[in-house]
């Protein structure tokens, strides 16, 4: 069985790894839908019933998807999605919005789409700096009041646009990045949301896909995959990070797992209040995962791995300049 995990002191209870469906749409080369709805169905086996979509994955294709999926299986799902990132029809991007009408017409969108009455945990992608968080936030109380909405998150906001935030109606999850390979949570972020009572989730866990050891060399990836403008993913940057993987992988092979599985558990040891979402479209990722629920990380892994891996390790930005400028507001 897997073990569940409670979100935030009043926030829901979900499995203690939860999927990502981004890269079923878009972002990451090629879509399969019939494989990907393959592969939620299996993470409901498996006991994984927390999925992670958002409106602008795929320009709402992945809600679609998403939707299509848990038709007949609603009731085994605690779903989250998010607004904020706007798309137009051509899947340009258009800025960032969190004021009140949009938030709602938002959310109307998105329920449409997904199929369903209730969105369980509705985030704000990022925060709009022309929208102050309190017009945000008492927009999205107001969807929990009409029943639209169970419980809110945000997305890479400040330590301050968190406690602002929660000042207006209580915030169960923080979503931000954080593996191996990402670790700035941990300086000011973890220690505001456990002040609060906030859950955290983990996205790209695995560092984009990095951390599993499967990417050798740039050429790996896809034409269109959009990991060849990362940072991270170029150049010096590249090898460098590749010497990381490497020193990870080394140690996961002295434990009998994955790299993969050694960065997941290692995110799992981070503290119970944080659920990590890795996200595949491949039944067999998706298996290798949930596996590293059953990875027992002694305190002297975790010091090797500190090690090998500390904070600030990898080289590069998360992201191209432009959207950094989106992350921390």
């Amino acid at each position: 069985m897997v073990k569940m995990r409670q979100l935030g002191k009043n926030g829901p209870t979900v499995s203690g790894l939860g999927l990502g469906c981004m890269g079923m749409s878009e972002f990451y080369g090629s879509a399969d839908e019939q494989a990907s709805i393959s592969t939620v169905h299996r993470a409901l086996e498996l006991g994984i019933n927390f999925l992670d979509t958002a409106d602008m994955y795929g320009v709402g294709q992945n809600e679609e998807l998403i939707g299509k999926a848990i038709r007949d299986r609603r009731d085994r799902v605690v779903l989250a999605t998010k607004f904020g990132n706007v798309r137009g029809t051509d899947g340009s991007f258009q800025g960032i919005n969190g004021r009140p009408g949009y938030v709602r017409s938002a959310c109307e969108a998105s329920l449409q789409r997904l199929g369903i009455e209730v969105i369980d945990l509705y985030y704000q992608h990022r925060v709009d700096p022309n929208t102050p968080i309190e017009e945000t936030v008492g927009a999205m109380a107001e969807l929990v009041r009409e029943g639209k909405v169970r419980f809110l998150g945000l997305s890479e906001a400040s330590p301050q646009t968190i406690q602002r935030a929660q000042a207006v109606h209580p915030i169960a999850a923080l979503q931000s990045e954080y593996s191996l390979w990402s670790r700035d949570p941990e300086d000011e972020i973890l220690p505001t949301i456990r002040e609060l009572g906030i859950g955290f989730v983990a996205y790209s866990p695995l560092g984009r896909g990095f951390l599993t050891g499967q990417i050798q060399k740039p050429e790996d990836l896809a034409e269109d995959d959009w990991r060849r403008h990362s940072p991270r993913f170029q150049g010096d940057n590249f090898k460098q990070n590749l010497e990381l993987v490497q020193r990870i992988s080394e140690i996961a092979s002295e434990k009998g797992c994955k790299p993969s599985q050694l960065a997941l558990a290692w995110v799992l040891a981070q503290g119970e209040d944080i659920v990590p979402i890795p996200g595949t479209k491949r039944q067999n990722y998706l298996e290798e995962n949930v596996a590293a629920l059953t990875v027992d990380l002694t305190t002297e892994d975790l010091a090797r791995i500190e090690a090998v891996a500390p904070h600030g390790a990898a080289a590069g930005t998360r992201y191209p300049e432009a959207a950094m400028q989106t992350l921390n507001l």
